[in-house]
């Protein structure tokens, strides 16, 4: 077992930061780790079909990125909308922190806004006046290595073409690749994970066990439960399908339908008890995410594939290639 954190950590030169989208999403190219052998291959997005066999299944997510970065009309303070809690309440994230204070007073779309509570996590509880659609002006809430304002061209490429479930504050980026034509010639069905801010936060502990995973909400209908249960093999397209799969997963094996919230959080040694395959984007270093990568594949073919995707001059992170790992 991998229980320091250090032991998660890799040099990532910043040019090799995908800032934007390639010009077409299936022009991605896809690292494919044989993990039975170990073995690598490099390969191009477009052929993931290639690596199926009959009976496969992906399972991938619909949610939908929400715009849900405000800043406040006078520009100083910027807001990430998290959750409706009732009529002119939201939970949120703010920056800069200090100016946002319990009393502290704001105005977004001329509406009186005040932080009611700070969360022992430091997300704010804030109370509006009047109630307001705090969707309407915002933008995409890109991660904070894409060191930019969004644009008109993030409305669409930081969207799956299957978002249907309005929800997440991050996309589920795996499914970035995917075009309607690669979608349709593919065996596939959907689940519901709507991907929290938790996703960007940093693990602070060097002891891993010590990390809490925030809650997310995830659903799993019936019509895909029964497709899940009577597949050969099941494909993750990302590592927030594989955690609501796996958090699904009854004693007896089967997937029930079902709404509810997952804190799963994933690292060696896990037992994986329903994904047997999973398309995942290049992870940031001592991240959550790497984590659930190494459990899945092995913490040392891991490191020594991201090395390679290093020296081959991979595109790494949400906007960047894929990993496919067999």
């Amino acid at each position: 077992m991998s229980a320091r954190l250090s032991e998660y950590d890799y040099v990532l030169p910043r040019e090799l930061i995908a800032l934007r989208p390639l010009e077409r999403r299936e022009d991605s190219r896809m690292m494919v780790l044989h993990r039975a052998e170990p073995k690598i291959e490099h390969r191009q997005f477009r052929e993931l079909k290639t690596f199926l066999q009959r009976g496969d299944l992906l399972v991938l997510n619909d949610t939908r990125v929400l715009a849900a970065r405000r800043f406040s009309d006078d520009g100083t303070v910027e807001f990430l909308f998290l959750e409706r809690i009732d009529r002119g309440r939201w939970k949120c994230m703010v920056n800069p922190g200090r100016k946002m204070r319990v009393g502290a007073t704001t105005k977004i779309d001329n509406v009186c806004s005040r932080v009611e509570k700070i969360t022992a996590d430091g997300e704010r509880i804030v109370t509006f006046d009047k109630d307001v659609d705090v969707y309407a002006g915002g933008s995409m809430p890109l991660p904070p290595y894409i060191n930019r304002p969004s644009d008109e061209s993030d409305v669409v490429r930081y969207q799956t073409v299957f978002a249907h479930v309005a929800g997440a504050v991050a996309a589920p980026t795996a499914g970035l690749h995917f075009t309607p034509e690669i979608l349709s010639g593919l065996p596939h069905t959907f689940v519901t994970l709507h991907v929290g801010p938790g996703t960007f936060l940093p693990v602070r502990s060097e002891n891993v066990t010590a990390h809490r995973m925030h809650a997310e909400r995830f659903s799993i209908s019936s019509e895909t439960a029964n497709n899940i249960n009577s597949a050969r093999r099941i494909i993750a397209v990302g590592t927030t399908t594989l955690r609501a799969l796996e958090s699904a997963r009854q004693t007896d094996g089967k997937i029930l339908a079902q709404e509810s919230t997952t804190d799963l959080f994933v690292y060696p040694p896990f037992t994986f008890q329903v994904v047997d395959v999973l398309l995942t984007n290049f992870h940031l270093p001592r991240s959550t995410l790497l984590m659930l990568v190494s459990a899945f594949a092995g913490r040392e073919f891991i490191l020594r594939a991201y090395e390679e995707a290093v020296r081959k001059h991979y595109r790494f992170y949400s906007y960047g290639d894929c990993m496919l790992i067999l």
